[in-house]
């Protein structure tokens, strides 16, 4: 899981950023004043950190001239809202700075922009037992690895990425395979049957009548 380090001093703030972010499957560490901060950056690897700028003992202008020969990404958190305290805080190399106060559902939506830019975002799926990971490319059952073709795994990607969807075995055979499908082809048919059985998901993996087949999570 992505870790995330909320340096904020504000304790009530700093507590509902860490519930919520806890609650959209990150993990969280906090630190009240500049110096904590230096010592969880130190000790541990942050994927993102939320920086206010006024924090006791450390500014947090200060501290990003510390945080940014570590190539951490850094959303700043602040009160402070004239043209030149943005300014300077995106060209230290902050990448987004945020306003107080600000919605839950905005700073989230700025952290998963931010991780996504440096490529950091996680995708895994957890479908009947099963669980999926997206940039290992490996599915596992009860932490024993099912051995999947690169195609039949491209196939469970899909069905993962568009759960309770009925999907066409056209938009099926083009997303996996590439180009148009022959009618007369049995290729998304006989990998759906292969995938079942090896996967397990007899189940959640279901046909649906003239249109193809659909992916059915959380039941």
């Amino acid at each position: 899981m992505l870790r995330i380090l909320i340096v904020e001093d504000e304790r009530p703030i700093a507590n509902l950023i860490r519930l919520s972010l806890k609650n959209a499957g990150y993990l969280c560490d906090n630190a009240y004043d500049g110096n904590e901060a230096v010592e969880k950056i130190d000790s541990t690897p942050y994927d993102l950190i939320l920086l206010d700028v006024m924090l006791p003992e450390i500014d947090g202008f200060e501290l990003m001239d510390y945080i940014r020969p570590a190539g951490i990404p850094v959303i700043f958190l602040t009160a402070k809202n004239t043209v030149s305290d943005r300014v300077r805080g995106l060209r230290m190399g902050a990448e987004d700075y945020i306003v107080k106060p600000f919605a839950v559902a905005e700073l989230l939506a700025r952290v998963e922009v931010v991780l996504r830019r440096f490529h950091k975002t996680e995708e895994v799926f957890h479908i009947g037992g099963l669980t999926v990971d997206a940039v290992s490319m490996r599915a596992e059952r009860n932490g024993e690895e099912i051995p999947l073709t690169p195609k039949e795994f491209d196939l469970l990607l899909l069905f993962c990425r568009t759960p309770n969807t009925a999907l066409y075995r056209e938009t099926i055979y083009e997303k996996v395979w590439g180009g148009e499908m022959n009618w007369e082809s049995k290729t998304v048919d006989l990998h759906v049957q292969r995938l079942r059985r090896k996967t397990g998901l007899e189940k959640e993996l279901v046909a649906v009548s003239k249109v193809g087949y659909r992916l059915e999570a959380g039941k």
